[in-house]
This record gives C-alpha cells, structure tokens and sequence, in this order.
C-alpha cells in the first residue's frame, strides 16, 4: 500500500474514532441536566474559551436553565446557578455532597490530602481535628481576636510609614494577613521583609492562580500533555515543591523543640500523632503527609482569601468617597481614638459592617465555589443526578440572584440594612460557601476583615495619587478574583475633635430611602 492509501485509510480510522466517541458523549449527555454539546476531545472546552467562568457559565443559564451540564474534554460537570439551585446542591443534599472530584490539578496539589482537598474518612478526621485545633487556640476568643490586633496595628503602622506617598499596599495587605494565620499554624509571625515569607506568599498566590486558570482545564483535560510541555503546570509544581519544602522545615523544628504547652497547629497535630501511633487506620490519617497538606491548605485558606477581600475594600471605598464618608463618620462617632477596636464593637457600627459585606458581595472574591462530587444518587433541582457527579456551585449568581438582591448589580450598602439603619443578615450572602464543606475558617475571616478595615479606615483617607484618575475594577481571574495592580494614597486623618451623632444618623437614613426609591 503507498502513502496516500495509508494516509486515507488512517483518516478513516480517524473519522470513525470521532464519530463513536461523539455518539457514546451524547448518550452519556442524555442521561444528565441539559447543556451544550460535548465534542469529542475537547468536550465543551472550546465554547467555555478554556477556562470555568462566571459570567459565561450565567449566560449558559438563559438557554439550559438553573441546572445544566459542561464538559470538561470527556468529564461532565454539572453546574448550579441561582440562590435555589445552589442550596438544594449543597445544603439539601449535603449528606451525599461532600467528597471533592480528583482532577488531574487537585491530585497533583494535595494529592488527597490535608483538608481542603481530600475525601471520606481522611477528610472527616482532618476536619474534625482542625476544628478542634481552631477553638483551642482561640478561634471565637480574645486570644485570636489579640492576634488580629496585633497585625492590624503592623498594617496601620505600614502604611502610616509611607506618609502619604503613592504605593501598591497589596505585599503589606498579604504580609500583615498572612501572619495572622502564620501565628496559628508555625507559633510565630514573621519579618514583613523575610525571604521565606514572601516566598509562602508567593507560592500561596500562584497556586491559587493556576488552580483557577485556563490552564488548570486545559491540565484537567489532557494532563500527559501538560505534564510534559506545559510551562504554567511545572512552575505550579515548582511553587509546590517550595512551600512543601518550608513546612516541613517548621515541622522538623517542632519535633526537635522540648515538650511543654502545646501553642500552634503543628503542635497539636504532633501530639495527635504519637497518640494514635498503633492505632491502626488513625495511624495512616495523622501523618506526616497530612500534616504537611493540612498547614498549605490553612496557610492559603487563611491568607489570599483575605487579602484580596480586604484590597477589593480599599478599591471600592476610593471608588465611591461618599461612602468612605459615612463610614470614618460612624466610626469617629462610636470608637474614641485612642480605644482599640474589637470584634464586639461591629454590633455598634451597623453602617461599616454593611459596607464590609456589600463589597465582599458585590467583588465576587470566590465567584465559584470548589467543585463537590456526589458519593450517592441524589436528586437535584428535579434532575436524577448518579454517583459520582461533578457539581459545580457558581456562587457569583447567588450573590447577584435579582430575586433576593434589589438591583444586585449596583454596589449598595443599604442591602444590608433595614429601615432604621440597623444591620440585618441576608440569607443569599454565602461567601464562604454552604453545607459540610463551607470554609472552616469563616468566623477567624469574618474578624480579620472587620478588625482590618476599621482600623485603616479610622486612620487614613485612601485615594488615588492622580485626583482626575478613575479606579480599576477589573479582575485578575484564579481561585480567586484579585485586582489589578494599583498605586494607593493613604493620607493620615486628623483626630475627629466633634461629630454629630444625630446628624450622622439622618444622612444613613436618608441614603437608605433614596436607594429604595
């Protein structure tokens, strides 16, 4: 047989592959939700422009509905969207909704491991655990709100050493946050300017960059390919390495350290260790491949998160001057200047408290929630969903569901406050997600950003250096949405000396009625 005969008959061969494997798609399509059609190879990779976002996946909603399925090359996702949707998902059927799918991206990260990440038992013991570790070392008390305090002072200090000058404060933000959740898992906090510091930081961030990416699909989708040519994926796999490498660094200095009072995470969980050695299968779940997990997932959990969030506030408040107004008023109205605020007095700033959760809904920080996969048949939304199902919560479209936020696209403090301008819960804000997986570590995520904001705010003015500019709301899109990079002013205010209380509560009122009109 010539070439050409070869050539054709391996075009055939070809031909024939597709078109089995774009008829065994289909079927496996008809057995879920409704959604685009999968291609063979690719899957719906090409019409997604490679990558899982938000807003593509909200307009897939006007043709296929509230529950509709994407694949991922020849891995079908079944995607929730809307307040509804996502609680019968995650909350409803949370029993069977609590095993994370082992793409390709998450077994080379956590490797089933730690907390974030793992499934079945070595899950339910690590949560457990943490959660144990948390409220011992003071998650809900003055022990960690006293940490806080104390980064939040690092942070005022920061940027009052700049006097004013223009600077990017997303390094000083990251450091001062990184080192709340560095006290509680190393025992101590580090050097703003320590090179293994910024080197967690910097791993923390591109590891939650890449895992959100295009290129994170693209690895998910055909990952023989990335793991061979794929330079994102070796440098993920670099930064991994490094961080890896610093853990256990601390955990060989723990256990070398003399025994006493057990102070921070890896104490805790060297001592679960020799407690359970002999013990069988807790031996295998307390290891030091656990530990190592563990410490990555709270140290990226507890700081990106954060400090994007607590950037998006800076932005936002230079964004609308009115309302960083408003909120230095309230402040100087209830704190005297010399007192240090606490967790406890967000009860008596419902205004600044409002504005705190309308930026961290309105920026959509964890516009998609991690993806769940289901242990057992379940029923979603109407839809038979099978045993191992990929479910996929886009938590952006709860957030901006028009049928619990009036006018969810405008920025408006007021959706967090009733008539009388007092602060009210909203049932629809789920930025920590819902169910047996939502954020262990909200409630510490929770104090940071109040303690954080008030006290920058109560100190500096923030501006831009250029009066005329206008801010950028864009996003850099990873696990997170992080800002673009910007150059901040932060001008030290003068000690409020007299602040009308009556006055301040007549102009919150006001705004409240002209935002209902």
């Amino acid at each position: 047989m010539d070439a050409l005969g070869l050539a054709v008959g391996a075009a055939a061969v070809l031909v024939i592959l597709l078109i089995t494997q774009f008829m065994t798609l289909r079927r496996a399509a008809s057995k879920l939700p409704p959604g685009p059609t999968p291609l063979p190879i690719l899957g719906n990779l090409w019409a997604l422009n490679f990558t899982l976002h938000h807003e593509t996946l909200m307009q897939l909603t006007k043709r296929y509905g509230n529950t509709f399925t994407v694949w991922i090359g020849h891995s079908p996702m079944v995607v929730v969207h809307g307040y509804e949707a996502v609680m019968d998902a995650l909350v409803t059927s949370s029993d069977v909704m609590n095993n994370r799918p082992l793409t390709p991206s998450l077994k080379d990260y956590a490797k089933d491991k730690g907390v974030t990440f793992s499934n079945g038992n070595t899950w339910k013991q690590q949560k457990r655990f943490c959660t144990m570790v948390l409220r011992n070392l003071g998650t809900g008390k003055k022990t960690l709100e006293q940490r806080i305090q104390v980064e939040a002072r690092h942070l005022v200090e920061g940027f009052a050493a700049q006097q004013g000058t223009p600077s990017d404060p997303s390094s000083l933000i990251g450091g001062c946050v990184a080192n709340v959740i560095s006290s509680l898992a190393f025992g101590h906090r580090f050097d703003i300017n320590d090179s293994s510091f910024h080197h967690l930081i910097e791993d923390s961030n591109y590891i939650t960059y890449f895992l959100g990416s295009n290129w994170s699909q693209v690895h998910n989708a055909f990952p023989w390919v990335s793991r061979n040519f794929l330079g994102p994926y070796k440098k993920l796999i670099a930064h991994v390495e490094r961080i890896n490498s610093y853990v256990k660094k601390e955990i060989k200095e723990h256990r070398e350290k003399p025994g006493g009072e057990l102070q921070d995470l890896i104490d805790f969980y060297l001592d679960q260790m020799s407690k359970n050695k002999g013990e069988g299968e807790k031996e295998s779940i307390f290891d030091d491949a656990n530990l190592f997990q563990l410490v990555i997932d709270l140290f990226i959990a507890g700081s990106e998160t954060v400090a994007t969030v607590l950037m998006w506030c800076l932005l936002y408040m230079i964004k609308y001057p009115d309302i960083q107004d408003k909120v230095q008023k309230e402040l100087d109205c209830v704190l005297h200047d010399s007192q240090t605020i606490r967790y406890e007095d967000n009860q008596k700033l419902p205004y600044t408290k409002a504005v705190i959760h309308e930026i961290h809904r309105h920026c959509l920080v964890v516009a998609l929630g991690v993806p769940h996969q289901c242990t057992e048949s379940t029923t979603i939304q109407g839809f038979n969903i099978e045993k191992g199902t990929v479910i996929l919560a886009n938590l952006a479209s709860v957030m901006y569901d028009p049928k619990h936020w009036e006018k969810p696209q405008q920025f408006n403090p007021s959706n967090f406050l009733d008539q009388d301008g007092k602060f009210v819960n909203r049932k629809a804000f789920l930025p920590f997600s819902a169910g047996q997986r939502m954020c262990l570590g909200s409630q510490m995520a929770r104090t940071e950003l109040f303690l954080f904001f008030s006290n920058l705010l109560r100190e500096f003015r923030f501006q831009l250096p250029d009066a005329g500019a206008k801010i950028n709301v864009g996003y850099v899109c990873g696990l997170t949405l992080k800002p673009h990079p910007c150059q901040i002013s932060a001008l030290v205010r003068r000690p409020a000396t007299s602040v009308n209380t009556g006055t301040f509560k007549k102009e919150r009122e006001a705004d409240i009625c002209r935002n209902k009109q």
